[in-house]
């Protein structure tokens, strides 16, 4: 047998010839399969370094099994010009255990991450939403933006980066991809005034303040994915309906860590996870006032399954280079 060598422009053309509605599908999908109890799911494992952290990430879905090895250092592009997160997927045979591919999973990172973030908001959103702010503009934010776009009829777009540069940076990048869609640089405060926003950023400290956040917003909480991290002041989340992508998960590294180790919130204030209002074992939302909160934390079986449909893309296209590696 021989595995699949999948390099980042591999995975990039494989996911751009398998288009927006194809991932989202998949990744959907995922979230069906741990209502269904039809995945296995362990709890990530971190090693803490000075400058960041890495996470390992075993699952199966269905028949995609794997482990994906992630880093999160946020200095990168300043001290060495390389992305703050890079991940490396290997995807096996769950019968044999045979290694079938090794990828990157940096893009696959950020595009299941941005495909949960639309499905979110499909199911958290007003139906009519079409203003959007992205607080956070680095490689997330863009996924964010696109996934966003394909679920909603996004007419206008405000930004905010603590780095200018990173705003002005996407605020080009939407021009060229929706040149329709008016975009703006906003004030923090302004860019929170919207139908729906992001947040991706790495703040250990809540960036966004109660008192901007008002009635019938939904929100993508994405930065929060290690403990002690935080983007919302608490208060939004006693507000809001909490929707978490795993509880257990968010529990101890999602932007629910933070308040839940304080007493702030309780497991009691989480309404359910996003898999289960999928499936229609939980309520979405209810009308049109609701403050609603998507916890993403980052989930094995969003990559795992995306994983799967790269590797049998590659197949089918005879995509990669192959080698016998075992």
């Amino acid at each position: 047998m021989e595995t699949v060598i999948l390099t980042k422009d591999d995975v990039r053309l494989i996911l751009e010839k398998m288009g927006l509605k194809a991932i989202l599908e998949s990744v959907e999908e995922a979230f069906l399969s741990l209502v269904k109890k039809q995945a296995q799911m362990p709890p990530k494992s971190y090693i803490i370094t000075e400058k960041g952290d890495f996470r390992a990430m075993p699952g199966l879905v269905g028949y995609d099994v794997g482990v994906k090895w992630v880093n999160s250092h946020p200095e990168n592009p300043v001290t060495s010009r390389l992305p703050s997160v890079m991940g490396l997927i290997i995807y096996s045979d769950a019968n044999t255990g045979y290694p079938l591919a090794i990828m990157d999973g940096t893009l696959i990172t950020q595009y299941r991450t941005g495909a949960a973030g639309g499905i979110a908001s499909k199911y958290l959103a007003n139906p009519d939403s079409s203003t959007l702010g992205i607080i956070g503009c680095g490689k997330q934010a863009v996924t964010q933006f696109l996934f966003i776009q394909e679920v909603m009829d996004i007419k206008s777009v405000r930004l905010w980066d603590v780095n200018m540069n990173n705003a002005k940076d996407l605020q080009t990048l939407i021009n060229k991809i929706s040149p329709n869609i008016t975009v703006e640089i906003s004030p923090i405060e302004k860019t929170c005034d919207t139908d729906i926003l992001v947040t991706a950023t790495p703040s250990r400290k809540p960036l966004v303040k109660n008192e901007w956040i008002r009635e019938g917003i939904h929100i993508n909480a994405i930065g929060a994915d290690a403990e002690g991290k935080e983007e919302l002041d608490p208060m939004i989340l006693k507000r809001a309906k909490i929707v978490v992508d795993e509880l257990e998960q968010a529990s101890h590294s999602g932007e629910i860590n933070v308040p839940l180790k304080k007493g702030i919130i309780s497991l009691d204030d989480i309404h359910g996870e996003l898999g289960e209002i999928i499936a229609k074992n939980k309520s979405g939302r209810e009308n049109e006032k609701e403050i609603t909160v998507f916890d993403s934390t980052g989930l094995a079986v969003q990559d795992l399954a995306l994983a799967g449909e790269i590797y049998r893309f590659s197949l089918s296209q005879n995509l990669g280079k192959r080698i016998e590696i075992v």
